[in-house]
């Protein structure tokens, strides 16, 4: 009796595992895992009690319950599997569902809190519609309200981004110091070709000023004022302003054109301007004005100055341009005298040595045919010097263009297209190096023309941008290759040699001399032994 309770108990509980596994709310458990493994649990552990029994009831029993056992451990067995694999496929799911798991859930926990809102507040489903529409206006509203503000500050940051330019510029104004490219490249207005007529057209433009002062025209007052009911102290009281307004601006400008240079010019123009504008204000009070066309008379003054200054200056320089060539005609001159006295000295040689060649006779006259053979020679140097520094003297064009490099001073690439008219063209080299540089200059190229001005002209120009100094054209040095060089000489004088290689012997030197004083240098540095 007690082998078919155990029995249909531990198969109840066997079923209760199923129920579990498949829906575990019909067991009163949350979980199938649970469910499943505490009824198959109680299952077994019954089967193992019944097992144990030792009457012939418990023995019949024990037999049934050992094959209970074995099919409940098979069971176990093959439901342990299934569910891991059904566990392992929930997994992979549960990964590549997630999204929509998640969406569910948030699904229920919305349902779940419009159910307790609806319980809470008792509110119907369309009342609560309602509610969410007005929050959606609310929030519509506001992000509105957002970005009207916005765009009333971005509106305010392009206003004051405005202003905050325009100081900076008007900052910049009455710096000294401001970037040569921020100025950009002044224009000239004016093409007069000697200082001088800078300096009468500026008397001119003065004389304009004053008569536009004494005119009454320059400065003015725009309103006829009374005061204390006097016509005659309101003209009084507008004079002295015009007065004060015309010392304030004329002072101004004249302290500015002063110190006009090649860095500042439009800097002022523009503060002469701004001094203008400025004055304006402080006399709107008063209604005083400033006539434009006085102004621009100003303006007139100050370029006049500046290009006065920038034309004094090259005729500076080209004064001292034509005084090194006088100094280089003045030593034509001297080597043509030098010239004309060896001639005039060997051929009295060679005049008295044929006189004692025709009393001489035997050995004596051998020795002066021989003095006379070489005298001729001498003298037909002589002659051929003098021939060729008279050449040089009479055409003034000729002479010899040259092409000349110093690394140690200018570094590689950097060549001197220069000119002269020198018999001997490498005494003008070797002064270029004599105390101005450190390095003596190597010589690439000595080319004579009979033209060498047009000639040095040419090449300057063709190189022109490769200059080194882009501002001042009379530096005669030039960025540029030596075969670029040597293309455009051979185009003027196809049999010009050049020599390539740069012997730089000094700088060489020096470069080998302190390498060889920096290795000492770092030997006694070094610890005699370890």
């Amino acid at each position: 009796m007690l082998d078919n309770i155990l029995a249909f108990i531990a198969f109840g509980l066997f079923v209760a595992s199923i129920v579990g596994l498949v829906k575990p709310s019909l067991v009163k458990q949350k979980s199938r895992v649970k469910a499943f493994f505490v009824y198959l649990g109680s299952a077994f552990a019954i089967a193992v009690v019944a097992g144990s029994a030792k009457t012939k009831e418990g023995e019949a029993l024990a037999q049934s319950s050992n094959e209970l056992i074995v099919v409940l451990v098979l069971l176990l067995i093959i439901l342990g599997f299934l569910l891991f694999s059904t566990k392992k496929k929930n997994k992979l799911y549960e990964t590549k569902y997630k999204d929509l798991i998640d969406i569910e859930k948030e699904k229920e926990t919305l349902l779940k809190e419009m159910t307790q809102l609806k319980e809470k507040y008792n509110l119907s489903e369309k009342e609560l519609l309602q509610g969410i529409d007005k929050d959606k206006k609310e929030l519509y509203k506001k992000r509105y309200e957002i970005s009207k503000e916005m765009a009333t500050l971005k509106s305010d940051y392009i206003n004051k981004k405005a202003i905050y330019d325009k100081l900076l510029k008007d900052i910049a104004l009455y710096h000294d110091e401001i970037k040569l490219q921020e100025l950009g490249f002044y224009e000239p207005h004016y093409d007069f070709t000697v200082s001088e007529t800078f300096k009468e057209r500026i008397a001119l433009v003065r004389d304009q000023q004053k008569h536009m002062l004494s005119s009454g025209k320059a400065i003015y007052a725009t309103t006829e004022w009374v005061v204390e009911g006097s016509k005659k102290k309101g003209k009084v009281m507008s004079e002295k302003s015009i007065k004060l307004t015309a010392r304030a601006f004329n002072n101004e400008c004249d302290a500015l054109i002063a110190k006009v240079n090649w860095n500042n010019v439009q800097k002022i123009e523009q503060r002469i301007i701004k001094s203008y504008e400025a004055i304006l204000k402080l006399n709107a009070s008063t209604a005083i004005d400033i006539n434009y066309d006085y102004v621009q008379l100003k303006l007139q003054e100050l370029r006049l100055t500046y290009e006065y200054k920038l034309k004094k200056q090259e005729e500076k320089e080209e004064q001292a341009e034509i005084r090194m060539q006088m100094r280089e005609e003045a030593k034509l001159e001297k080597e043509l005298e030098k010239a004309s006295k060896e001639e005039e000295k060997y051929q009295k040689l060679l005049d008295k040595a044929k006189k004692d060649a025709e009393k001489a006779t035997g050995s004596e006259l051998e020795k002066l045919q021989e003095k006379l053979s070489i005298l001729t020679q001498e003298l037909n140097e002589a002659k051929a010097n003098n021939q060729r520094a008279k050449s040089m003297a009479e055409q003034t064009r000729s002479g010899h263009v040259y092409v000349i490099s110093n690394i140690g001073s200018f570094g590689e690439n950097t060549y001197k297209i220069g000119m002269t008219r020198r018999l001997e063209p490498l005494d003008r080299v070797k002064e270029l190096g004599d105390a101005s540089v450190p390095f003596t200059f190597d010589v690439h190229a000595m080319i004579y023309s009979d033209d060498a001005p047009s000639l040095e002209k040419t090449l300057h120009k063709v190189f022109t941008n490769k200059r080194v100094n882009l501002v001042n054209h009379r530096k005669e040095f030039f960025k540029v290759s030596l075969e670029e060089i040597e293309k455009e000489v051979l185009k003027f004088s196809p049999n010009s040699e050049f020599i390539k290689t740069v012997e730089a012997k000094e700088y060489k030197e020096t470069q080998i001399m302190l390498q060889n004083s920096t290795d000492q240098q770092q030997k006694s540095t070094l610890p005699s032994s370890l």
